[in-house]
């Protein structure tokens, strides 16, 4: 689990553990007719108001011209009328050459005042993952549901009006990381040295939000970003950019289930990220057993930061010391004693061994699902399937390319790429100086240079990639600005929006962080 010091990259694979789902290879389903009301009108526009307008080749020449079309969502007794544009932003050299084109679906409500209504900018992480996951799954007019009772069961989700989007709130503007979605690089071959890098993806999406804020003349408008995952890290990065490189001071950061340090992210060789981890293996466990409240959920945090971290911290219990230590931590778990011995105290849930129990395999993006374990007798550890990984999650991907060409109006012979693994493992994960980028540092910066900036953090209780600890303890250990910094915890995993309640009550968060 360790960086290779020479190594531009993370942690080996368990930065995987942030990549939501690759493309899917599902058949393409029909957006039912209660899903939106049939658009009033459409009509087409190209997002480059370059008189200029380049010629572009490969694969950056199959995105058409942007669509525009209107829309009412009716929910109940509600109806919210909005446009929906889709379309792509070109992103040039310091030459003005294009290098990019970055796809972005944009709902703006109509009938408001620009001025006053916010706009937030959101990506999902991986890296390499585009943005349909939050478009789709939590913020969007309209959202994928999974069967009730069979969340597992991608090939039956459904697309359906969302009762719980953000559009009342804010518009919305979803973009695709270069490499991701539809947005593509205008040269492939020299892609990873302009885009797939913690800094130059930021100064990317910097530009990409100003030009879109510039050709939809918002300058005066309330600007947020929503970033997912590895999207905690890109949102301190992005927000840093803009004001730094445009000149753009947000008003506030709101992320789902963030990475906000990359070096949180390893148990095995850190117990700091280890002490992170166990109150999320202990919620699970909770959960499943109904017995799952805050006040145990407290305990359990101020335990794995206290003798938990102390005995890891220290030389490895021997005898009857190592007998309780070791028995506590699988009490807490739920895990196999036998394992908790031989893992030292350190469960890496990554590990067959760890997520295998009477049959079951469990998820690492959420604690309490599981499938039937394919290989009960035994695998390597790091090639047991992931539920979310690689089974329903991909329905996303499939899910967008038909709502994308029977709703929004945009055809493309492209394929939806919702994970791109290739982005992922050429990812630079660096900072200015630093082996792994950190992310705090310049939080803190954020909070002092802006005094009315503030940050929404929504975690899964069960979330075993992102742990929700990880956000309460950073968050606590940040000097200036704390009271500005607010901590939401849901039922669910990574993607705890799967979830219809936790959706709903994130929506209801949101809004009210929106509207202070």
């Amino acid at each position: 689990m360790s960086t290779h010091p020479g190594h531009k990259g993370a942690p080996r694979l368990y930065l995987r553990r942030l990549l939501i789902c690759a493309a899917t290879c599902l058949s393409l389903p029909v957006i039912p007719a209660l899903a939106i009301d049939k658009p009033h009108s459409s009509e087409t526009k190209s997002a480059d108001t370059d008189i200029t307008k380049p010629k572009f080749t490969g694969r950056a020449a199959l995105l058409p011209d942007d669509s525009v079309t209107h829309q009412t969502l009716t929910t109940g007794s509600k109806q919210l009328g909005y446009t929906a544009h889709a379309g792509t932003l070109t992103l040039r050299d310091d030459k003005g050459e294009p290098t990019a084109r970055m796809f972005y679906v944009a709902y703006t409500l109509d009938g408001t005042h620009p001025e006053r209504r916010p706009v937030s900018f959101f990506f999902n992480g991986g890296p390499g993952g585009g943005s349909a996951y939050l478009n789709l799954g939590a913020a969007g007019p309209v959202a994928l549901t999974f069967p009730t009772g069979n969340p597992t069961d991608g090939a039956n989700a459904k697309l359906g009006p969302n009762p719980d989007t953000w559009l009342a709130a804010t518009d919305m503007v979803f973009i695709d990381a270069v490499g991701t979605g539809y947005s593509v690089p205008v040269k492939p071959e020299t892609a990873d040295k302009m885009f797939y890098g913690t800094k130059s993806d930021a100064r990317a999406f910097a530009k990409a939000i100003d030009l879109w804020i510039g050709a939809n003349d918002r300058h005066a408008s309330p600007h947020y970003l929503v970033g997912e995952s590895y999207g905690g890290v890109r949102s301190v990065e992005v927000a840093t950019a803009l004001q730094q490189q445009q000149n753009l001071i947000l008003n506030g950061i709101i992320m789902v289930s963030p990475a906000l340090e990359m070096k949180f992210l390893d148990p095995v060789s850190n117990p700091l990220a280890a002490a992170m981890l166990l109150p999320s293996f202990e919620a699970s466990r909770l959960d499943l057993e109904h017995k799952l409240t805050p006040a145990a959920i407290d305990e359990s945090y101020h335990y794995a930061f206290g003798s938990y971290l102390t005995t890891l911290a220290g030389a490895p219990p021997a005898g009857d010391d190592a007998h309780d230590f070791y028995g506590d931590v699988a009490h807490r778990t739920g895990l196999d004693p036998v394992i908790v011995a031989r893992e030292r105290g350190m469960p890496d849930p990554q590990a067959h061994d760890v997520r295998s129990r009477n049959g079951r395999l469990f998820s690492l993006y959420d604690g309490t699902l599981s499938i039937a374990d394919p290989f009960p007798e035994g695998i390597d550890n790091g090639d047991s399937p992931e539920p979310v990984l690689f089974g329903f999650g991909r329905a996303y991907g499939n899910a967008f390319e038909g709502y994308a060409t029977q709703t929004l109006r945009f055809r493309t012979e492209l394929t939806y790429d919702l994970l791109d693994l290739k982005v992922n493992s050429a990812w630079d994960y660096r900072g200015d100086g630093e082996l792994i980028a950190g992310e705090t540092p310049q939080l803190r910066k954020l909070l002092a240079l802006n005094p009315t900036f503030r940050v929404f953090i929504a975690n899964g209780y069960f979330d075993l990639v992102c742990p929700f600890a990880s956000s309460r303890w950073v968050a606590e250990h940040v000097p200036v600005g704390r009271d500005r910094i607010s901590l939401h915890v849901y039922p669910g995993g990574h993607m705890l929006y799967t979830r219809p309640a936790s959706r709903a009550a994130l929506a209801r968060d949101v809004r009210a962080f929106l509207t202070p």
